[in-house]
């Protein structure tokens, strides 16, 4: 499927790659980028055969973050215009972030501002080494507000507080240790360490698998009291009930794979 400035392509194992296809660009994106990429995660969230997500790039860049031209009608805009398009932005990003299926971003060039925001949206990042990142809207005169809460759980708000004021440009090694991205390899290594990821993640249950993330989003910063203990306890005795538990427990003590792994999922 193409859509403008973006492909999104499923695989017959259910990967399903979105990519910005802006290169001139830098893949920024503009009002009609981000509803398309909107419209596409909606799509991908509800498609039961889709198992990983994707979030790629062509050309050099993974994303410039805002199109100048798009910020050049922006300046015009009044304080209500303004207010409907930074939502639109925050919708696409939620979406993202909020997606069911596990995400990865595959960084293999510069992101910078909103193009940050993407990736710290995802599950999961990978970068290559020679990748850089900027949070770059204060030289412009802007915060990065929309992406704020996203990169914040990403990196944390010490690290936020200077990339966040400083704009500087920092590197992938520099991504990983605040947390941004979790793996910063080779370009020649990309595909590779993102193949490991999504075989890891295709021998697990589906349902096991939305649940899991669903979990960190519900209990993260909570409180360890009674009532978290007894959510969790009755995650668990749920999921151990469900069908894809009984399959998977069943399958383990049968020392056979279980039903969701298919040849194609297998890589046989």
């Amino acid at each position: 499927m193409k859509l403008d400035k973006i492909t999104s392509v499923i695989d017959e194992r259910g990967i399903a790659t979105v990519t910005l296809n802006n290169p001139d660009k830098h893949n920024a994106f503009d009002d009609q980028i981000v509803a398309q990429l909107t419209h596409i995660f909606l799509d991908l969230n509800a498609n039961a055969a889709v198992r990983v997500v994707i979030l790629a790039a062509k050309g050099k860049s993974f994303s410039a973050g805002a199109d100048l031209n798009w910020m050049k009608r922006m300046a015009n805009y009044s304080v209500e215009e303004n207010l409907v398009d930074a939502k639109k932005l925050a919708l696409m990003l939620h979406t993202l972030y909020s997606l069911s299926k596990p995400t990865i971003a595959r960084v293999q060039g510069a992101a910078f501002g909103g193009g940050v925001g993407l990736v710290s949206c995802c599950d999961m990042a990978i970068a290559a080494e020679h990748a850089s990142f900027s949070l770059s809207e204060v030289k412009l005169g802007m915060v990065p507000a929309t992406i704020s809460p996203y990169v914040i759980e990403a990196i944390g708000p010490r690290a936020a507080r200077r990339y966040f004021m400083t704009a500087e440009r920092f590197t992938a090694a520099t991504a990983f240790q605040l947390g941004l991205v979790n793996e910063c390899v080779a370009q020649e290594q990309l595909d590779a360490s993102i193949a490991t990821i999504t075989d890891a993640l295709l021998t697990n249950g589906p349902a096991a698998v939305t649940s899991a993330k669903q979990l960190i989003s519900e209990i993260k910063f909570q409180a360890i009291d009674q009532a978290l203990i007894k959510q969790t306890s009755e995650l668990i005795a749920t999921i151990r009930s469900s069908a894809e538990g009984k399959e998977g427990l069943g399958a383990f003590l049968e020392k056979r794979q279980p039903n969701w792994i298919n040849a194609a999922t297998a890589g046989e």
